[in-house]
C-alpha cells in the first residue's frame, strides 16, 4: 500500500520569504522549522515532545574558485509538501515488512545574485528527521566543486557522546565515551594505531554519532543514501555545542566534483527518550532508493566458517612461501618455491573446514590467502599486487569446489585489493567470472592500507564511487558482497540487496590484537548498525590466543555466553563462526545456539538496551514461530528482567537458555556458562544475570 499526497503553495503570494516554515512528523511528536536568517542563510531546528533537539543551525555549501558560495543571499520561491505511507518488503532484513511514513517538505531557494537555485528538502519521519540539498539542472549552476559542507547540528548542552576520532580512513577504533566538552582532551588518546588513517581534527568524530542528553533523550546523527559524493564526517565547535559537517577529502584536497542536477546524501536525525527504539529505527534505510535488483532469488543470508582466524591470531599465514624477497606476479615461479609450513589455505586444511560444515549445517566456507601475492601485499604502494585468479599450487580451486559441492557447501571468495583499487577495477569482470565459473556466489573484498591512487581516501568521493561501482557490478554477476575496510553503510543495502555485510568498524580481529573495550558490543548497535549489518566475526570460544600462538598474549574480553548473544545482537544477515572447528567440539554443547541461530528474520522485539551498558533482542526465524533472544553486557555484572509477551498467545515453547555461570567474567572465568531447559508462554517471565563482559543467549522453539 503506498500513499503520497502533494501539496504545492505558491510562496510569493502566501509567505513572507523569511517566515518560519513548519513541518511535523506525522505522529505529531517531531517539528522542524525552517527558516531564512536576516543575510538570507538558510537555518532549521527541531523539537521533540516540544523539547528543543537542535538548536536554530545554518545550512549550505562552501564551493572553491567561485564567485560565491551557496551559503546566502537566498529568497524562498516556492515551496512544496507531501505526505506518503508505503509498506515494503525487505529481501533479507531484521522484520518482513518496513513502514515508511513521513511528512515532506520541500523548499525550493533562489540566490539573488547568481540566479541560482537549491532545494533543501526535509522528511520527518516517527523516529527522527532527514534532509538533503539538491540541485537542478539550471544554466547557472552546471559543474561545481565544493570546498566544505557547512550544515550544522546545534546542540542543546554538553551531552553525553559515544564517538571515534574523526579519520578519512579508518572506522577501526574503540568507542570513547564523554562529554562533548572533552573530545579534545581526549583525542589522542582515543586515536590507536591502524595500518591506514588521517585524522583532520582534535574535535573531529564519525558518525554514526551516539548522544543523550542530561534528561535522557537519545539523539543519532548519521547519513543516508551516500551515493556520489563523500563521506560526511562531524567537527565540533566546542565553545559552542555546534557539530558542522566535514567532508573527506580527495587527494587535490576537494570534497565533490558536483554536475547538476545531482543532490547530496540525506543527514539524519533519530531521537527517541527510549534507547530501544533507536535501535528499532528503519529511517535509514528508508531515505534509501527502492530494490533496484529485479530477481534477487539470488541472494540468500549466509552462515559461514573460514580459516580466517587461525591467521588472524599468527597460528597459520596468508603466505604460501618465504623464499621470495618481492614478488612480481607472472614473474615469481611459485610451482618452484619451498612451501613455508604455515600457509592455511591449503588443499587438506580447507576439505577438514568443508567436512565441518557440512557436518554441522553451515552454508559456506570462507577461504583467505587462496591467490598469489601475499608475501608482499601490503605497505609497499604496490599498484599490481593480485590478480585475483591466479591460485597458490596448494590449492586446487576446481578440486575444492568439486568437494564442496559434494558435501552440500559453497565456497566464499576473498578479494584482497591492498587498497589498490585501480587494479581491482581492471581485473574485477575477469574475478567476478571466475568466481561464477568456479561455484561462488559471494565475495569478501578488503581494502586494507592506503588507497591507490596514491593521495586519495578510504572515504573520499572517488573511492565511495567505487565501492558503489563493485557493488552494482557485482549484482551483473550475481554475486553477494561483504565489504571489508570500506566506507560505513548508509542503507544501501536497501537498493542493492546483494551488500550483505559489511566491516567498517572495529570488530572481532581486534580481540586478537590486544582485545576491545568489553561494552564495545554494546555500543555497535547504536553507532555502525545505524546504516547496516556487520560482518563482525563472532563465535569466539578460546579466549586465550597464546593457546593458538604462543607470540600472542592477546585475551578475547568476552564470555562464551556473550559471543552466543552476538549472533542476535549484532544483526546480520551473513554471520561468521569464527573460530576453530577443534574449540567448537571442545565446547558442542554452546556451539549447538550457533547452529540453531537464525539468520533472517520476520520480527524484532528490542526489550531493553542503554548504549555502554546492555542490549536484549528476541528475533523471530522467518518461516517459523520460534525465536531466539540475545543479551550483552558491559563492564558491570547485571539481571534482566524479560517478559515473554512477545511469544503468540496459547502457544507452547521450549527455551533453551544459555547463560554466564555465576562466577564468569570476561577476563578471568571467560569459559564458565550453563546451559538449562524451560517451558515458557506468552505469559512466562526470567530474572537471567549477565557478567561483567558477558550476556545470554535463548532459543524459542515452538512445542507442536
Amino acid at each position: 500500500m503506498k500513499h503520497f499526497l502533494f501539496s504545492a503553495l505558491l510562496s510569493i503570494a502566501i509567505f513572507n520569504f523569511a517566515k518560519a516554515q513548519q513541518l511535523k512528523s506525522p505522529n505529531g511528536n517531531f517539528a522542524m522549522d525552517f527558516t531564512l536568517l536576516s543575510d538570507g542563510s538558510p537555518s532549521y531546528s527541531l523539537n521533540y515532545k516540544n523539547k528543543a533537539i537542535v538548536k536554530p543551525s545554518k545550512l549550505g555549501l562552501e564551493l572553491k574558485n567561485d564567485k560565491k558560495s551557496l551559503l546566502n543571499d537566498f529568497t524562498i520561491v516556492d515551496t512544496k509538501t507531501a505526505t506518503f505511507d508505503e509498506n515494503w518488503k525487505p529481501v533479507w532484513g531484521e522484520v518482513a515488512a518496513i513502514r515508511n511514513h513521513y511528512n515532506e517538505l520541500a523548499v525550493t531557494l533562489n540566490q539573488k545574485e547568481t540566479d541560482r537555485k537549491v532545494i533543501i528538502r526535509f522528511r520527518m519521519f516517527n523516529d527522527g528527521l532527514g534532509f538533503r540539498y539538491e540541485f537542478p539542472s539550471q544554466k547557472n549552476l552546471t559543474y561545481f566543486v565544493i570546498k566544505e559542507e557547512r550544515t550544522q547540528f546545534a546542540m542543546t548542552g554538553d551531552h553525553t557522546a559515544f564517538w571515534i576520532p574523526g579519520d578519512y580512513d579508518t572506522q577501526e577504533y574503540d568507542y570513547t565515551k564523554s562529554k562533548l566538552s572533552e573530545i579534545r582532551g581526549l583525542s589522542e588518546k582515543a586515536t590507536t594505531d591502524n595500518v591506514s588513517q588521517r585524522s583532520f581534527s582534535p574535535t573531529g568524530v564519525q558518525t554514526s554519532l551516539m548522544l543523550k542528553t542530561a534528561d535522557g533523550i537519545y539523539i543519532n546523527l548519521h547519513e543516508a543514501a551516500l551515493i556520489n559524493y563523500s563521506c560526511m564526517h562531524l567537527n565540533l565547535d566546542d565553545k559552542n555545542m555546534v557539530f558542522e559537517s566535514w567532508l573527506t577529502p580527495d587527494a587535490r584536497g576537494d570534497k565533490g566534483y558536483m554536475q547538476a542536477p545531482h543532490h547530496s546524501p540525506w543527514r539524519t536525525i533519530i531521537v527517541s527518550d527510549n534507547a530501544t527504539e533507536i535501535l528499532a529505527s528503519k529511517m535509514t534505510l528508508n531515505l534509501n532508493d527502492p530494490n533496484k535488483i529485479e530477481d534477487t532469488s539470488w541472494i540468500k543470508p549466509v552462515k559461514y566458517i573460514g580459516v580466517w582466524w587461525e591467521m588472524i591470531t599468527g597460528k597459520s599465514s596468508w603466505a604460501y612461501t618465504d623464499d621470495f624477497p618481492t614478488v612480481q606476479l607472472g614473474v615469481s615461479d611459485f610451482s618452484k618455491a619451498k612451501p613455508n609450513g604455515k600457509h592455511a589455505a591449503n588443499n587438506d586444511k580447507v576439505k577438514t573446514y568443508i567436512d565441518f560444515a557440512a557436518k554441522h549445517g553451515f552454508d559456506a566456507v570462507l577461504v583467505e590467502g587462496w591467490n598469489e601475492g601475499w608475501e608482499d601485499w601490503f605497505g609497499h604502494s604496490k599498484d599490481y599486487v593480485f590478480d585475483f585468479v591466479t591460485p597458490y599450487p596448494d590449492f586446487d580451486v576446481k578440486g575444492i569446489e568439486a568437494y564442496a559441492k559434494s558435501k552440500g557447501v559453497k565456497m566464499m571468495m576473498h578479494h584482497e585489493t591492498s587498497g589498490s583499487v585501480r587494479n581491482y577495477e581492471r581485473h574485477i569482470d575477469k574475478a567476478y567470472q571466475f568466481m561464477k565459473d568456479n561455484g561462488y556466489d559471494a565475495v569478501k573484498s578488503g581494502y586494507v592500507g592506503d588507497i591507490m591512487p596514491r593521495g586519495e581516501n578510504h572515504y573520499s568521493q572517488w573511492i565511495v564511487n567505487h565501492y558503489q561501482y563493485a557493488i552494482e557490478k557485482a549484482a551483473e554477476y550475481k554475486i553477494m558482497v561483504n565489504a571489508h575496510e570500506a566506507v560505513r553503510p548508509t542503507g544501501i543495502a536497501r537498493t542493492y540487496p546483494n551488500l550483505i555485510g559489511n566491516e567498517s568498524a572495529r570488530g572481532t580481529e581486534y580481540q586478537a590484537f590486544g582485545g576491545n573495550k568489553p561494552n564495545h558490543v554494546t555500543v555497535l548497535p547504536f553507532t555502525r548498525l545505524v546504516g547496516g549489518p556487520m560482518d563482525y566475526t563472532p563465535g569466539i570460544f578460546e579466549m586465550d590466543m597464546s593457546k593458538l600462538n604462543p607470540d600472542n598474549k592477546s585475551h578475547v574480553n568476552s564470555t562464551i555466553a556473550n559471543q552466543l548473544a552476538l549472533y542476535v545482537t549484532m544483526y546480520s544477515p551473513l554471520q561468521m563462526a569464527a573460530d576453530l572447528p577443534e574449540n567448537y567440539d571442545r565446547f558442542l554443547d554452546a556451539f549447538q545456539f550457533i547452529k540453531d541461530v537464525a539468520i533472517d528474520w520476520s520480527d524484532s522485539k528490542y526489550l531493553e538496551a542503554e548504549p555502554g551498558e546492555y542490549v536484549t533482542v528476541a528475533r523471530k526465524a522467518k518461516g517459523t514461530n520460534n525465536w531466539f533472544l540475545g543479551n550483552v553486557n558491559g563492564e558491570t555484572p547485571r539481571t534482566s528482567t524479560l517478559k515473554f509477551d512477545f511469544l503468540e498467545k496459547g502457544k507452547k515453547y521450549v527455551a533453551t537458555i544459555y547463560a554466564d555461570a555465576k562466577d564468569a567474567h570476561y577476563k578471568t572465568n571467560s569459559q564458565a556458562y550453563t546451559i538449562k531447559k524451560m517451558n515458557v508462554t506468552s505469559k512466562s517471565k526470567l530474572e537471567q544475570l549477565s557478567a561483567a563482559g558477558g550476556g545470554f543467549a535463548i532459543s524459542i522453539i515452538e512445542v507442536k
